[in-house]
């Protein structure tokens, strides 16, 4: 079911249908109860006037008058013109103390002999009609007397009650069903609302909703779209950038190689093929490390929903990244030591940036290194701090530009960088909660310390 009006409809109406179905069962069961009784105390109250008019003191003949005369008015009762149609439904007759039947109404069953139980009980007449009956024995006068009433006048009083109770019931429901659709759609009406608004914007518009007035159950959902407005805002901020920056470094290494293409081809000797080749080379290789580094610049812009990184070994991860380093710096001529320190436990972090953070590191560090120079790799507890530092032989940097290092595509030094490892380390830093340090060795060189978030 789509719709939310009729599923809170057909919820609404199922519960008040099956309230009213346990209702009206109740009404009907108890109903059935109190017309029993109320009939049941109207036979045993009949059955004692019967007996406090036969108990009257009259002689033997006037009693005889009076029972003609009881025998006389009953049976010309004429219920559509002076009475009521159930009078042929109620019955009574009397017997002496002999069994002879004193007075009898027409409508009552015929009994071969006087009941003898006093009470309540049920009887079906030779017609299989059932009647409701009560005895009253009277031994004082010597009389029985019977007084009852057949059972559809109760059941016609059933059916009255389930017409009268049940049927208002389902038309009232039906109207009330009508009410309640219309109350929904006016209370889904703010929703409607919002979604109209919606379909009118501007499929490229991501400015924020600032629907009002907005019920208080609809504010999370306009926060939530406008935290995904503002989300897709920023991986569209992150595309532009990313398309800019690779547009703007990507022009001037294509515009060499297709120089070194051209000195190639115009080369007149094997040596100038050669050297326009090998310039070639060099140039399609830093064009390679130039986009490796715009989509390592990609991948560590924030994201939201990302799972929180698993705990790992950290000197374990450092060495693993350094191996795969160790064959490209011993083709460099350099050599490279690791110094881990004793105290460095488990720690939730990214093994990936710590990776990438290295490895950005340590070819710097090789960039500025003299032939045969050391690069030293420490890793270190500080504090509440873990910090991976970096040390090389190399010249060092100038203080006054110790924070340009840090720009997007500013290379100092090194025609063969993109300017962007420097801005990958703190880039990292940042998401790891610390900071990267540029320090000037005393023994000279140059030391790059990452330090990591809090323990």
């Amino acid at each position: 079911m789509t719709s939310i009006r009729r599923r809170t409809l057909t919820l609404i109406l199922g519960l008040l249908f099956v309230g009213l179905l346990i209702i009206t069962v109740f009404n009907l069961h108890d109903s059935n109860h109190e017309i029993a009784e109320v009939y049941d105390a109207q036979l045993a109250q009949n059955a004692r006037l019967l007996q406090g008019v036969m108990r009257m003191p009259m002689a033997s003949k006037e009693h005889a008058q009076l029972y003609q005369a009881f025998n006389s008015a009953l049976a010309s009762a004429v219920p559509k013109v002076d009475g009521h149609p159930y009078e042929s439904k109620i019955a009574f007759q009397v017997w002496d103390s002999k069994g002879a039947l004193l007075v009898h109404t027409s409508s009552a069953p015929t009994f071969t002999s006087p009941p003898i139980a006093p009470g309540f009980s049920d009887v079906i007449d030779q017609k299989d009609r059932m009647w409701r009956a009560f005895v009253l024995d009277d031994t004082q006068y010597g009389l029985k007397i019977w007084v009852g009433e057949r059972d559809d006048v109760r059941s016609d009083l059933v059916d009255r009650i389930v017409r009268h109770t049940v049927v208002p019931n389902l038309i009232g429901s039906l109207i009330l069903a009508a009410v309640i659709w219309l109350a929904i759609g006016w209370g889904l009406k703010p929703l409607v609302d919002m979604a109209a608004k919606l379909r009118a914007r501007h499929p490229g518009s991501l400015e924020p909703l600032q629907l009002v007035p907005l019920p208080s159950e609809l504010e999370p959902m306009q926060a939530a779209l406008n935290r995904v407005l503002a989300q897709i805002q920023e991986l569209m901020g992150r595309e532009r950038r990313f398309i800019a920056d690779a547009a703007h470094e990507m022009r001037t290494p294509l515009a060499v190689l297709r120089v070194h293409a051209q000195n190639l081809m115009e080369a007149g000797n094997e040596q100038s093929r050669r050297e326009s080749l090998q310039h070639l080379i060099v140039g399609v290789d830093r064009t390679t490390r130039l986009v490796n580094q715009l989509l390592t610049m990609a991948r560590l812009e924030p994201q939201a929903g990302v799972p929180a990184p698993a705990v790992i070994d950290l000197p374990a991860t450092v060495r693993e990244s350094l191996v795969q380093m160790t064959p490209w710096l011993l083709s460099k001529g350099l050599e490279l030591v690791l110094d881990v320190s004793d105290d460095i436990d488990p720690v939730r972090i990214d093994p990936v940036s710590i990776d990438i953070a290295l490895n950005n590191l340590v070819t710097n560090a090789a960039n500025f290194s003299p032939p045969n120079g050391l690069i030293t790799v420490r890793l270190a507890r500080q504090g509440d701090h873990y910090e991976l530092a970096v040390e090389d032989q190399g010249p060092g940097i100038d203080e006054a530009e110790r924070d340009r290092l840090f720009e997007r595509f500013y290379s100092r030094g090194n025609d063969q960088g993109a300017g962007l490892g420097l801005t990958i380390v703190r880039t990292i830093a940042n998401r790891l909660g610390g900071q990267v340090r540029l320090e000037n060795r005393p023994e000279g060189g140059l030391r790059a310390t990452l330090q990591m978030g809090r323990l």
